[in-house]
């Protein structure tokens, strides 16, 4: 085509060929995926009877179907997020609401987050006590306040006025977590040497508008002091979305995934391989920018591997591993992969997708 330019030339290609397709083949069906998480850490099999065994996959299958139940129907990743989290804060298995581990004072300190990918904004909040779901509150501060995190007193001070449900101490106490702190106290033990898993929930999610979410909700650590806060309720590193790159829930040794800010920092490379693979693939992958989320800068999109995704996951968690720490990460995409790394012998987990995926799992050899 004299006189054009060989960019415009292609460009022009392009186009033609995307007019040329049939207006059904151009509109893919919409997709949604979802994982979920209730802790890493020492996970064997020989450490587990089969009813427990059962037990936990039966706990993490019910949260997962909540959380299916909202995208299948067409609902939102936030709602799926917190369907998910609100039933394992009840669930006396794990580490988050109902089954916290006790504080060295043998009190409860619950700490939560949650981020939407499609606007990132985002809600949390650190050690509050009597809150029966953190991660409601972490919502209403993101949704309701014009802050990001609030924490203590001040935190349940906006439950009460949000009419959030609060809880008597004892309705948190188990007995299997009191043991913990007796025999921390006793035998003068760390935290990693009373609990068998860091106990972390979470859920992220991919929904069938395209908007990614993802939320955190935690006890802590066995026997901690001083108001100490992990990675759970802090952005970008124990939870991050970003409709751009992807959506993260972290669990594990919370200083070190807030020293590698794991959650964004998982993000911030996924989009950096999106850039450089549109920017290889020069001019002919056109900048999409959706009318929702005109806020947010341009950025080529371009379709990554499942198998590209899994490698950056695991090189940022081999990060964490050669610092001294432990732990594990969930992780959905704009494609709809829904993944996990973690450098543990086992976490529990589970995931769901459009596509027919349905499982649940505790060993990494699974």
């Amino acid at each position: 085509m004299r006189g054009f330019s060989a960019p415009i030339v292609r460009a022009l290609a392009a186009l033609c060929v995307a007019f040329a397709v049939p207006a059904a083949a151009q509109e893919a069906e919409p997709r949604w995926s979802i994982a979920i998480h209730g802790g890493a850490g020492t996970i064997a099999r020989e450490n587990m009877t089969p009813e427990q065994d059962a037990a936990y996959r039966a706990a993490l299958q019910q949260a997962l179907d909540a959380g299916k139940a909202v995208l299948a129907g067409g609902g939102v990743a936030l709602d799926a997020v917190e369907a998910v989290i609100t039933r394992l804060e009840d669930d006396e298995k794990f580490n988050a609401g109902r089954g916290a581990v006790f504080t060295w004072d043998g009190t409860h300190e619950l700490d939560s987050s949650i981020m939407d990918g499609r606007t990132r904004e985002a809600g949390a909040v650190a050690g509050v006590t009597g809150i029966r779901h953190p991660i409601l509150l972490a919502r209403k501060v993101m949704t309701d306040s014009p802050h990001v995190m609030l924490a203590g007193d001040g935190a349940e001070a906006f439950a009460a006025e949000q009419g959030l449900e609060l809880m008597p101490p004892e309705w948190f106490d188990t007995e299997a977590r009191r043991e913990a702190l007796e025999r921390m106290k006793v035998e003068k033990l760390s935290a990693l040497d009373v609990d068998i898993k860091f106990g972390t929930v979470g859920a992220v999610a991919l929904d069938s508008h395209g908007d990614m979410a993802a939320g955190t909700s935690t006890g802590g650590m066995t026997g901690k002091r001083w108001g100490r806060i992990g990675d759970a309720p802090v952005i970008g590193a124990g939870t991050y979305a970003d409709n751009r790159s992807c959506a993260i829930s972290a669990t594990g040794w919370g200083e070190y995934f807030i020293r590698v800010g794991v959650a964004q920092e998982i993000c911030t490379r996924l989009r950096l391989e999106r850039f450089i693979d549109a920017t290889l693939a020069a001019d002919r992958i056109p900048t999409l920018v959706s009318p929702d989320h005109a806020d947010l800068p341009d950025m080529p999109m371009q379709r990554l591997a499942d198998g590209t995704t899994q490698d950056i996951a695991d090189d940022v968690m081999d990060e964490v591993k050669a610092l001294g720490g432990d732990g594990g990460i969930i992780l959905v995409t704009p494609e709809g992969h829904a993944l996990f790394s973690f450098n543990t012998s086992g976490m529990y987990r589970g995931r769901a997708t459009s596509d027919g995926v349905n499982e649940v799992a505790i060993y990494s050899d699974e």
